[in-house]
């Protein structure tokens, strides 16, 4: 299966999990073609400034890899900066936020696999 650019399903969601701005997510594959064993494999955007708000995922990981930007990430309490290159993992019971602390655009991709 091959899909093009620009045929992506893309969803705007505004102060997303308590965040700042509205959120750019491009679904790369539905949950169907994960076969069910996940619920987001996407790439998301973020403006300078705009943020997704700290969230608990529970029964499910979730991995972040940026892809271009320089953001914030408060993984379980600790913050630290990331950049382009960077992955960030959060397990089932832990709870995380990221924001776009740069001058330019935040891109990265996010999969949510169940556990």
């Amino acid at each position: 299966m091959i899909k093009r650019n620009g045929s992506y399903t893309v969803q705007y969601n505004e102060k997303m999990r308590g965040g700042e701005g509205v959120i750019k997510i491009e679904h790369l594959h539905t949950p169907d073609e994960l076969y069910e064993k996940g619920r987001l494999y996407a790439k998301v955007s973020l403006e300078p400034g705009f943020s997704i708000g700290r969230h608990v995922h529970e029964g499910e990981m979730e991995s972040f890899y940026i892809l271009t930007g320089e953001g914030e990430v408060d993984d379980n309490g600790e913050v630290s900066k990331v950049y382009a290159g960077d992955s960030i993992l959060t397990r089932s019971g832990e709870e995380h936020s990221i924001s776009n602390i740069g001058s330019g655009m935040l891109e990265m991709i996010a999969l949510i696999l169940y556990k």
